[in-house]
């Protein structure tokens, strides 16, 4: 299971904001790496996101549904009866 970039980034908030209020030093240090570690999750999982929606318009593409204006133009005829000459 991958998490979300949103979650990431709200657990990277709030471990920044531990680490600023934090009344024991040792509780700044965690909190502070903590906060580092869920920046670096939040760039993986942003990259994942934009891998999964750039690879989405790519589909078609690679499934070979995408047709051209002229396929499209050939598909569309008033007599379906009637067969395009090849070219």
């Amino acid at each position: 299971m991958h998490l979300s970039s949103t979650l990431c980034r709200a657990q990277q908030i709030y471990q920044r904001d531990r680490a600023a209020t934090a009344g024991l030093a040792n509780i700044q240090t965690i909190a502070a790496a903590a906060a580092k570690a869920w920046e670096k999750e939040a760039l993986a999982a942003e990259g994942r996101e934009d891998r999964q929606i750039r690879s989405r318009g790519a589909l078609p593409i690679a499934l070979g549904t995408v047709r051209s204006d002229r396929d499209r133009e050939r598909a569309f005829s008033e007599n379906p009866d009637r067969e395009f000459p090849s070219d």
